[in-house]
């Protein structure tokens, strides 16, 4: 490849972001009808599967900053899909929980992901996905 021009359309990184981009929209449009995107979603199954998560927790799982948690947090409490309390041992942190209303939202969402993800299991094989895992894992 080094005697080659470098094309960065052609590349691994470009190929996992147009992917990563079009499965996203995918979902946005298919969650759309319960008031959520792509992001939402996995900010709410991360509390799911981490009641109490602290916003610092959800951010990394959710690759974005502290502060752009904080906003989505903030708009997921005014629409009553979760709770905050704070922290007993730290004043500062706030602990994060689904509200019932959350876990039937989240629910119902996971119908609409699910469809999202077996289409992309199905176009890219099984093989394939073991190959991407590898990537992540090589390159962290």
């Amino acid at each position: 490849m080094a005697d080659q021009a470098f094309a960065p359309h052609d590349t691994v990184g470009y190929a996992l972001k147009r992917a990563q981009h079009a499965m996203r929209l995918h979902m946005d449009r298919h969650l759309r009808h319960l008031g959520l995107n792509a992001s939402t979603y996995s900010v709410l199954c991360s509390i799911a599967e981490e009641p109490g998560a602290s916003n610092a927790r959800l951010a990394r799982r959710a690759f974005v900053t502290p502060q752009t948690m904080q906003a989505m947090l903030v708009k997921l409490a005014e629409v009553e899909l979760i709770e905050r309390t704070p922290d007993d041992g730290h004043g500062r942190i706030q602990r994060t929980l689904l509200t019932p209303k959350g876990q039937s939202v989240l629910s119902e969402a996971h119908v609409a992901a699910r469809t999202s993800e077996q289409l992309a299991r199905d176009a890219a094989g099984a093989d394939t996905i073991a190959v991407l895992i590898r990537i992540a894992e090589a390159l962290s």
